[in-house]
């Protein structure tokens, strides 16, 4: 045999052997860690909740604190069960401006984590800890350069430590004394102990209106905000806002319940205002759009059987849908909203396919998405109720079920604010969003 030949299958062998060492160096080079992988991912979508002293079971802050629990957390990131975000991916609007929801390849990244033992890795390529807020800071106060410009607190109530649940219904003057825009706004109880009684906050707007509004001027003052676990806040888009006016005041709707001690706690709004002078050109309002067809007396849920209900809604003027927010209860199972359009078109904005009332979430529409809605569309908002057995969080499926404001009660209805448009000011968000298409298309 020629030399050259012999040294050509000497490499050919050393080769050959060098491959599995080769392969799984690669693999280990491409199997996630925790500090360089995994914990970006846990404090950008988890650890506001996931931290000590929160409302989470656990803290995914450490690796320590993390490990024990890495094949709980494959299972609820591959079903999506965490973190909470349910909107329905395959069908609507996907673009909004508080996803929480993991990516398919932050998934992806988990479970593989998961799968490959849960490794540690370098613990140089840990992330600096993320800082939180203080709980007495509020959310927006860096934002807008301080805590909010007007506060207004809800009078107190005392929890008993045992008791069924309760509704609180006091009516606060704001103190005004001249009309002002709201630019942003955040409600939440007092207290660390009253987050524990507080079920949700409503706060109403009560004042007369003018009739000087323009094209929101029949539409009515609205729900001011609603707070429920997982809700932060709402601020307006630019160049619009919520008017509040001298003489008006808050009528609170406060659902509390006891928790085995007693507990005495207010609610608070924070109002973040335009600057005197500085009026915004675009109301926006609150609405609960209900979906039972004629009102909340006819909703009637029959035991072991799923139920739909549905009911449409016409826009008089105008208007930017800004959000959607379904609301419903333990029989809860999902709720959609579409638009039929004038011309009879129907465009399917948002679908929550699996509910849960432990959190009330709140979708905000990204600018570009936010649907614009000429008047004359029809909102069409439906409702499915699961009253079986395999509903795991319904208390009882052989009970009949109507509409009530306890939790074993059911509603129905979606909480979305609209900026009214006068017709030159639709035109011309039209023809911007048509603009920003051509050129992300080219």
């Amino acid at each position: 045999m020629r030399r050259d030949t012999r040294l050509l299958l000497v490499s050919l062998a050393a080769l050959l052997l060098a491959l599995p060492g080769a392969a799984a160096a690669g693999a280990e080079d491409t199997t996630p860690t925790f500090t360089k992988d995994v914990a970006p991912i846990f404090q950008q979508k988890c650890q506001a909740c996931h931290r000590p002293g929160y409302i989470a079971p656990m803290s995914l802050v450490t690796y320590a604190e993390s490990r024990p629990w890495a094949r709980s957390i494959k299972t609820r990131v591959e079903t999506r069960q965490m973190p909470p975000w349910h909107i329905d991916k395959s069908v609507g609007i996907q673009d909004f401006e508080n996803d929480r929801s993991l990516t398919g390849a932050e998934i992806d990244t988990i479970v593989r984590w998961v799968d490959a033992g849960a490794p540690r890795g370098n613990p140089a390529d840990m992330p600096p800890p993320v800082e939180f807020a203080d709980d007495d800071v509020w959310n927006f106060a860096g934002l807008f350069g301080g805590p909010p410009d007007l506060v207004i607190h809800s009078a107190p109530y005392t929890v008993p430590a045992v008791a069924q649940d309760r509704w609180w219904k006091p009516e606060v003057p704001t103190g005004l004394t001249e009309d002002r825009w709201i630019r942003a706004i955040e409600i939440r109880p007092s207290s660390v102990d009253g987050r524990r009684i507080t079920h949700h906050a409503l706060a109403r707007l009560q004042q007369e209106e003018d009739g000087d509004l323009g094209a929101a001027s029949d539409v009515g003052p609205g729900l001011l905000m609603e707070w429920a676990v997982g809700k932060q806040g709402e601020i307006m888009r630019p160049n619009s806002g919520k008017l509040i006016k001298a003489g008006s005041s808050i009528v609170w709707d406060i659902h509390y319940h006891a928790v085995g001690e007693e507990i005495t706690d207010t609610v608070e709004l924070g109002l973040y205002l335009y600057p005197k002078g500085e009026e915004p050109k675009h109301r926006q309002v609150l609405s609960a759009f209900s979906t039972i067809e004629g009102g909340s007396d006819h909703l009637s849920i029959p035991p072991n059987q799923v139920t739909v209900t549905e009911r449409f809604h016409v826009l008089k003027q105008n208007g930017r849908v800004e959000n959607y927010q379904p609301h419903m209860h333990l029989r809860g199972k999902g709720m959609q909203m579409t638009a039929i359009l004038p011309d009879g078109t129907t465009e399917v904005l948002s679908r929550v396919s699996d509910f849960n009332f432990n959190w009330h979430l709140n979708y905000v529409y990204a600018d570009h998405a936010a649907p614009l809605l000429p008047k004359g569309t029809v909102l069409h908002l439906k409702s499915w109720y699961d009253n079986t057995s395999a509903n795991r969080a319904n208390p009882d499926p052989n009970q009949w079920v109507g509409y009530g404001d306890r939790t074993v009660d059911e509603m129905g209805h979606a909480w979305v604010n609209v900026t009214y448009l006068d017709d030159d000011d639709f035109a011309a968000a039209l023809a911007e969003r048509e603009a920003l298409a051509t050129t992300n298309d080219n």
